[in-house]
């Protein structure tokens, strides 16, 4: 079979490139994965816990609200202990964007529009400048200003872009690029008809998110379908996937969406059959176990998980390890697609897990070595 698969190419809509800290976003940056903290901001202890749960998920970027004085006085120890970017929630008060851009705040996440008169406005990116802060401006259907429902009746794509545009004329009028814009829905419909428009009009990078999406299965579902559709499409910088869930589920969620479309990987991809009545061992139960176990793993692999010999040989072939359900309680392992060894039920997770584990050290031994062969390189 030929290496090259054309069928799989993305061809990735091209933006202008930000700096959200110390994290390119846009242009040809790998597309960030982005969450949101749920504690009161002003318990910094509790925020950057919570902060440090996402930062091990993968988050490359974690957004907290602002609402208050005291939340942005806990913003400038929350940003001084997070490891990556902090982006400060602000909806109408200019003062908590004065303040949490003071706060090292690495973006704001305001409507220019909102916030009052030309003079605020002005304050707001006068700060955002002089403190090296993005800006991304949040459009929501939730939340469309007054005189564009309206004009339009209900929210729909054009509502959302014309709202978008709307915030960037501000900017751009003060001669303000660092900013990245949403055009948000909980309609998968309206999200991803909104981003199409938009994406044909500004050259700006594009934040991607399907809003109160719902729960963990229902809302991970509706972001994949809406996320997918659009980063299938090239279109999106960075994401976040809205879950009535804890915030590194979102995280995790996030990458499964990037993974599936190959678009970035981190840790282990599950390769899994449904079950059914072939199968030599548990694999609902042992999937859930592994997936468990293996969070811990950072390094990009994949292992495959099948019950039994019907598709387990040709799936393991496309993984670093596998294993396929067997007679008596025994069952086979394969190591880079080739059939290694067998193991028994009893030892199987164990096993797998240890073989997960080493992999991951020899995939990062061999990264360690090649990385100063390269420097030398150039």
């Amino acid at each position: 079979m030929s290496s090259i698969r054309p069928w799989r190419d993305i061809d990735r809509r091209v933006s202008r490139q930000i700096m959200v800290g110390s994290v390119p976003v846009g242009g040809d940056a790998p597309i960030s994965v982005q969450t949101m903290t749920n504690t009161p901001t002003e318990d910094a202890a509790a925020t950057i816990a919570q902060i440090r749960r996402c930062e091990e998920a993968g988050a490359d970027i974690v957004r907290v609200s602002c609402p208050t004085q005291e939340a942005t006085a806990a913003l400038r120890e929350i940003v001084r202990e997070a490891r990556v970017p902090i982006v400060a929630d602000i909806h109408f008060h200019y003062k908590r964007a004065l303040e949490a851009a003071d706060a090292g705040a690495a973006c704001l996440r305001i409507n220019p529009g909102n916030i009052g008169s030309a003079e605020r406005v002005r304050e707001v990116i006068a700060a955002a400048r002089a403190n090296g802060c993005a800006i991304r401006i949040g459009v929501n259907a939730g939340s469309l200003e007054k005189d564009l429902l309206e004009k339009y009746g209900e929210p729909c794509p054009e509502a959302l872009v014309e709202s978008a545009l709307d915030h960037i004329r501000i900017l751009e009028d003060h001669g303000f690029q660092d900013y990245k814009v949403a055009v948000k829905a909980s309609d998968v419909f309206l999200a991803v008809a909104a981003y199409q428009q938009l994406a044909g009009a500004v050259d700006c990078p594009l934040h991607l998110g399907i809003t109160e999406a719902g729960g963990l299965i229902g809302g991970t579902v509706k972001s994949a379908l809406g996320l997918g559709n659009l980063l299938w499409a090239g279109i999106g910088d960075t994401i976040r996937v809205s879950l009535s869930a804890e915030p590194e589920e979102e995280v995790r969620v996030g990458y499964e969406i990037l993974k599936s479309l190959g678009i970035r990987s981190r840790g282990v991809r599950v390769v899994s059959c449904p079950s059914c009545a072939r199968q030599g061992f548990d694999v609902i139960r042992t999937v859930e176990k592994l997936e468990e176990r293996l969070q811990h793993i950072k390094t990009p692999m994949s292992l495959s998980v099948l019950g039994c010999v019907v598709n387990g040989p040709g799936e393991a072939r496309e993984t670093d390890i596998g294993i396929t359900g067997g007679g008596q309680g025994k069952h086979m392992v394969y190591l880079s697609g080739v059939t290694d060894h067998h193991v028994q039920d009893a030892d199987m997770i164990d096993h797998i897990v240890r073989l997960v584990e080493a992999k991951a050290a020899e995939i990062e031994a061999a990264a360690a070595t090649l990385e100063p062969a390269l420097d030398a390189a150039e």
